[in-house]
């Protein structure tokens, strides 16, 4: 079946290209922020087809060296600049492997490009500083990939479905930002001072809070952080809570919603309203985008508002976001 021309270009071109017939087993490798997006990859693909798939951190995946990797594989890698070596790693020990591989950078020259099959660029406002739409984004990529692959591998076409949908994700982000504002606001003071901020999340949700745990509250605020499963909370983690203890709890709208419901529950039962901050996906405004997908794109809405919070808790700590790196990309490591 042929891709509808709402599709981005590059991903048609690869899934075009691809024998979608003799796919047997989809992989998705990247590093720090750019695995965040793998996570909600996979439970796409999970929820659309049978498909067996695994998600990696690169070099783990290097280093392991899966069985299942070989001719029937499809890798999906991303690193925003491209220079990530372990992902470039990945991406030539794939092809030396005999799979397919499929390479997510906004720099088409890039190392990791000049490693795969096939590129798919993307754009991110944090490259530039100039504030993009979300359907041009890593996440609206990824998603076109998987649902381009269920479609062409035999699964419900919903390729059309996704595009009416990505359309509409950007202003649905517009309007979450006005929603959660007087939330931020009352607790961006209370989160500056604070030295620990766990992220509570589960299913589609799950990579948005990792990506804010480690990229944003460790690396780019030196604040302690761990993302949490909503139900792994309930097997050890939730015996750190207390009044005291501060947490960012996702609540979004997809199956796995009870148990962050849960979660939500018990944090409000043990701990203190005001050190939970609750972003709930049902009090957004989502018209537009289809039920089918608002489980997949509510994480995007997350991960966008909550940079705006971490700018408020950085002025508040005398913190820059991007400039105050003490080893990243400043030294060899």
């Amino acid at each position: 079946m042929a891709l509808p021309d709402t599709f981005d270009s590059g991903v048609r071109a690869a899934l075009s290209a691809i024998d979608a017939g003799s796919v047997k087993h989809v992989f998705f490798i990247a590093c720090g922020g750019s695995l965040s997006i793998m996570h909600p990859a996979k439970f796409l693909l999970d929820q659309h087809s049978p498909l067996p798939s695994d998600v990696y951190n690169a070099a783990e995946f290097t280093a392991r060296a899966p069985r299942s990797l070989g001719k029937g594989s499809l890798v999906i890698l991303c690193s925003m600049t491209g220079t990530t070596k372990e992902t470039t790693a990945a991406a030539e020990f794939a092809r030396s492997n005999g799979a397919t591989t499929i390479g997510l950078t906004v720099e088409p020259a890039s190392p990791l490009a000049k490693a795969v099959d096939y590129i798919v660029d993307f754009e991110a406002p944090y490259t530039t500083g100039v504030p993009i739409d979300a359907g041009n984004s890593n996440y609206s990529r990824i998603y076109q990939l998987v649902i381009g692959l269920v479609a062409k591998t035999g699964g419900k076409d919903l390729t059309a479905t996704l595009i009416d949908s990505l359309q509409k994700l950007q202003p649905a982000i517009d309007k979450a930002h006005e929603t959660f504002a007087p939330i931020f606001a009352d607790f961006a003071p209370r989160f500056a001072k604070e030295d620990v901020i766990y992220t509570v999340a589960s299913g589609a949700s799950y990579g948005a809070a990792y990506s804010f745990a480690i990229c944003v509250l460790m690396e780019m605020q030196w604040i302690n952080s761990q993302a949490i499963h909503a139900n792994e909370f309930f097997h050890g983690p939730f015996e750190v809570l207390d009044k005291n203890r501060s947490f960012i709890l996702l609540k979004g709208v997809d199956s796995t919603r009870p148990l962050e419901q849960r979660a939500d529950e018990f944090l409000h039962r043990f701990g203190s309203a005001e050190n939970i901050l609750v972003l709930d996906a049902e009090t957004l405004d989502l018209e537009g985008i289809d039920p089918a997908f608002r489980g997949n794109l509510v994480p995007l809405i997350f991960f966008d508002t909550l940079w705006r919070f971490a700018y408020k808790v950085a002025e508040l700590r005398s913190h820059e976001m991007l400039e105050a790196r003490r080893y990243m990309k400043k030294i060899t490591y």
